[in-house]
């Protein structure tokens, strides 16, 4: 997300840190290459021409005009107004009610509404330790209420049956009743989307508003959408109480025009962003991390989170207290940080926090690709126990063997070998050194990394995921 407005922002504000001073003319120069690349991002004009006029202003007071540093101060005047378009800090959902929190999702359909029941669920009990059930009240989709059955049972939420012969109001009248026998705190009701905003979609889910009054009303808006999501929020806002949006799709979305347009158009804040499609794609919106991120900063405390989460610290402890007592690292313990590395999205997902990757060229970031992890892992999937524990007697049979069992080349077996003899070197290292010694030297050592290693050839800490 927003790869397209880091890139040009990146280079404007880089031919500013040229300038010895600021002056009329190269704010002028400057800013009218800012409002190009909002307006190449999607950005509602309104919302540009707000931005422009306030930085504009900022940038010509006197202490400004008079700073050694143009290029850094006029950053941090794009990154502080930034962070006031979205919206100062993150809203988080308030559920203080008496139990059960009913939280309404609305929007249009195709939006991910269903997927984000089910990620929002994963949130409130992983985080809030909620007991969260769901309902579907959407009676006209084929398949919906299986849909989110099934999603249900992946994110283990209770599932409150509903059929397409009810109406949705007697759904949801059903839904709490039981939410209160059940002792739930959260009950998360998903509605029906329409293609576009209609009297009978509005009406239906008025009525639904009035007979629950949930404490969250919620809209989820696709983020590749672009300033049209704005512009749809706006319109639901007219007819429903919303209390905030969540916002999907982020990951495909290189533009990021409707987290730039949304907080101003509508007034209501952006609460989760997703991320993904997998059920633990959803992030808290913080604005100031997402501005951080948008200037090519990177945004390391959601990294932080991110790994403290997700991570098997069980598995972690395991095989640092296994490399203290000097026992080998084999290909078992390299697949599973593999595989922890996937669980966090991937070296894409992780790179796009780093701080200083949106000014690495273009042909660097393209060599990170995620489904080289994936193929490893199969890799390593085709070998027999014995051969992940010695993979010393792989020769030419057992590597064709494994190659045809994978779908992979010769090739491709050599260089997962070359690439774990690596990071087994180094691992040998942590015998009598503890696991700083590791961690000074793991930078370079991953796979799935422009040249095998970190961006930047940075040798701080960067292969493993704890």
């Amino acid at each position: 997300m927003f790869d397209n407005l880091t890139e040009r922002l990146g280079r404007v504000l880089t031919n500013l840190r040229g300038q010895g001073r600021l002056t009329e003319e190269n704010i002028k120069d400057t800013m009218r290459e800012v409002r190009m690349a909002l307006l190449e991002a999607d950005v509602a004009l309104p919302v540009v021409r707000t931005f422009v006029d306030q930085v504009k202003a900022k940038a010509g007071g006197e202490e400004v005009m008079k700073s050694l540093t143009p290029g850094q101060t006029l950053i941090k005047i794009v990154n502080d107004e930034l962070v006031q378009v979205m919206g100062q800090a993150n809203e988080s959902l308030d559920l203080s009610a008496q139990p059960p929190a009913v939280i309404l999702m609305a929007g249009l359909q195709g939006s991910g509404k269903t997927t984000s029941v089910a990620k929002l669920s994963r949130w409130l009990q992983l985080n809030d330790k909620k007991k969260v059930m769901v309902v579907s009240c959407d009676v006209y989709r084929p398949a919906a209420i299986e849909q989110l059955q099934t999603l249900s049972r992946e994110v283990e939420a209770e599932f409150i049956p509903s059929s397409p012969e009810q109406k949705p109001v007697d759904i949801a009248k059903d839904a709490v009743t039981r939410a209160k026998q059940a002792f739930a705190d959260v009950l998360i009701v998903d509605t029906a989307g329409r293609l576009h905003v209609d009297e009978k979609m509005m009406g239906e889910i008025k009525a639904l508003h009035a007979t629950l009054n949930p404490v969250e009303t919620l809209f989820v808006v696709d983020s590749m959408t672009g300033q049209d999501a704005a512009n749809t929020a706006k319109a639901f806002n007219e007819a429903l109480p919303l209390t905030g949006v969540i916002l999907t799709k982020a990951d495909g979305d290189a533009r990021g025009g409707a987290a730039l347009s949304i907080r101003q158009i509508t007034g209501k804040p952006i609460k989760f962003i997703g991320v993904g499609e997998k059920t633990d794609a959803l992030e808290p919106f913080y604005p100031d991390r997402i501005a951080s991120r948008i200037l090519g900063m990177g945004d390391v405390l959601s990294l932080v989170e991110e790994v403290t989460r997700k991570v098997d610290h069980e598995k972690a402890a395991k095989l640092a207290t296994k490399l203290q007592k000097g026992k080998g690292f084999d290909l078992d313990d390299f697949r599973e940080q593999m595989q922890q590395m996937n669980q966090m999205g991937g070296m894409s997902g992780l790179l796009d926090k780093l701080p200083g990757v949106g000014q690495l060229p273009d042909h660097v970031k393209n060599q990170v690709n995620d489904k080289d992890i994936g193929r490893l892992i199969a890799i390593i999937n085709s070998m027999t126990p014995h051969e992940r524990r010695f993979p010393a007697i792989l020769k030419g049979s057992r590597k064709r063997r494994i190659a045809a069992g994978s779908g992979t080349q010769v090739q491709e077996v050599n260089k997962l070998l070359k690439q774990f003899a690596q990071m087994q070197k180094m691992m040998k290292k942590m015998k009598g050194g503890g696991m700083k010694k590791m961690l000074r030297g793991l930078g370079g050592k991953f796979p799935g990394m422009p040249g095998g290693g970190m961006p930047g050839g940075g040798g701080g800490g960067g292969g493993f995921p704890f």
